[in-house]
């Protein structure tokens, strides 16, 4: 439930141009119930784009900064937050540098290129007592929050197997034109850990976190580069055994024909299984073990789903991937002010730098079983939702 005093937040931005991927959802989201407003921002290192991107978000010139450092030192007193949106390879200094000014701070996904960096944002966040929360917008869906509850509940019996997958076809489809469509630079280069780890797997090692509760203990995993972009990691198979002895298969490509994002969720128990897939996000389907199905959306007799909140206009109008987002917006305003208050909160619905890491380690073991056939063991950690 989102609490409100009545105020609207101030929020930052640093990155989110109108030129990148993310900005206008991000910007979207976060006006859209009125639980933030974005007063300020370091938007581009480009200066055009920069000024225009503050001019379309109705932001004050003076309040546009052409340094994120210059904006944190501007406007640490008078910010609620700094929304980071940048390339994911930028986060982990930007981020420290916010919690080091006292700034509260909105990641977008994922925290930091290692789980080495993520663990040492979440000591630092400790040590300066701040605010660090997480945006994996998936978990924002109505339906997606069904299903959570449904597992909570008992209805699918104990899960035993699961088969989750994001799909995309950006690296080896062309335009209508016979020309091969430019993915942002950075997406481009992979380190350490691929890119495509960073961009897609981290989603869905949120999502079977969100849902079940349950951790990854083994993995094997073959991975390969099949599109235009040669020696770029595009597609990425792997087996996962899971803590309480659920077990299942992980698939996330940008080579594959035919997926715009296909994003699909299917959890399997002894008593019913559940699937929900993006392109359709209205509806979940639901499987018992006498045979029966049954479709649920906001319109039926849902225990989430159909709480006023998702409610934004009434069924068979659906809602989709910006209002995800601003359904976790509303939930991090809640969680910001039980925590000025209280210098503390609790929110299922918060995603914490702890779980950033976790899933960091879960991807490293990934890419270790990718290069060597073999099973790999993943360390864990104490898991917080909250951040």
């Amino acid at each position: 439930m989102i609490e409100s005093d009545g105020t609207t937040l101030s929020l930052g931005f640093i990155g989110g141009s109108l030129q990148s991927a993310v900005g206008r959802a991000h910007h979207c989201a976060a006006v859209m119930d009125n639980a933030w407003r974005v007063d300020a921002g370091c938007f581009s290192r480009k200066h055009d784009t920069n000024h225009a991107t503050g001019r379309a978000f109705g932001v004050a010139p003076h309040r546009v900064h052409n340094d994120w450092r210059g904006l944190i030192a501007a406007e640490r007193t008078r910010l609620d937050a700094v929304a980071v949106l940048t390339p994911t390879p930028s986060h982990a200094p930007i981020v420290a540098a916010c919690l080091e000014a006292g700034i509260p701070v909105i990641c977008e996904k994922a925290l930091a290129t290692d789980s080495a960096a993520a663990r040492q944002l979440a000591a630092l966040r400790d040590r300066r007592r701040g605010f660090l929360a997480m945006t994996y917008n998936y978990a924002g869906y109505p339906m997606v929050r069904e299903l959570r509850h449904m597992v909570r509940s008992g209805v699918l019996g104990k899960l035993v197997h699961f088969q989750v997958e994001m799909p995309q076809e950006g690296f080896i489809r062309t335009d209508g034109t016979g020309r091969m469509p430019m993915p942002q630079a950075w997406r481009l280069r992979d380190g350490p850990l691929p890119t495509i780890y960073l961009d897609l797997a981290v989603h869905l090692h949120q999502l079977l976190y969100y849902l079940t509760g349950a951790q990854p203990w083994r993995v094997v995993a073959e991975h390969g580069s099949h599109g235009a972009f040669k020696g770029v990691i595009d597609d990425v198979n792997c087996l996962c055994r899971y803590s309480g002895g659920m077990y299942g298969h992980i698939w996330f490509s940008k080579s594959a024909l035919g997926h715009r994002n296909g994003l699909r969720l299917r959890l399997y128990g002894t008593a019913a299984a559940a699937e929900w897939y993006q392109g359709n996000p209205e509806d979940l389907q639901v499987s018992y073990s006498d045979g029966s199905r049954t479709i649920l959306d906001r319109a039926v007799n849902t225990s989430i789903a159909g709480q006023p909140r998702y409610g934004r206009f009434k069924p068979g109008h659906p809602a989709g991937f910006i209002e995800a987002f601003a359904n976790l917006y509303g939930d991090i305003a809640t969680a910001l002010r039980r925590w000025r208050a209280t210098g503390d909160f609790v929110s299922e619905e918060v995603f914490s730098a702890e779980l950033a890491a976790e899933g960091l380690r879960f991807l490293e073991a990934i890419r270790d079983s990718a290069a060597t056939g073999q099973w790999r063991e993943i360390e864990h950690a104490d898991l917080c939702v909250a951040a």
